[in-house]
């Protein structure tokens, strides 16, 4: 039985820890800004693109919060003032928030 083993971590590729590590290492800050014609978009800033699909992470995000987003520059901003949801979401896929800003 030929078993590949994770490079960064040494345990099997079944049992790899390093995307949960990675999540834990990342301090992510989400806050809103307001844009043209008063709206707000909400910012998710931190994350590093090789580590994390940032494009997988705003389509699952924006799913969850029913609105439109893109990802620009290492970042991923959504439509509206999404702050609490996201925070809340990105909680429970393990990030570690940053401080309020």
């Amino acid at each position: 039985m030929n078993m590949e083993v994770c490079p960064k971590c040494g345990l099997p590729k079944d049992l790899c820890i390093c995307k949960e590590i990675a999540k834990e290492q990342q301090v992510v800050k989400v806050f809103t800004v307001r844009r043209k014609f008063g709206k707000f978009a909400t910012i998710i800033e931190g994350m590093d693109g090789k580590e994390v699909d940032l494009k997988a992470l705003s389509k699952e995000l924006k799913s969850i919060c029913a609105c439109g987003g893109t990802v620009k520059t290492g970042c991923v901003e959504l439509q509206g003032d999404q702050k609490e949801l996201v925070k809340k979401t990105l909680r429970d896929m393990g990030y570690t928030l940053g401080s309020k800003r």
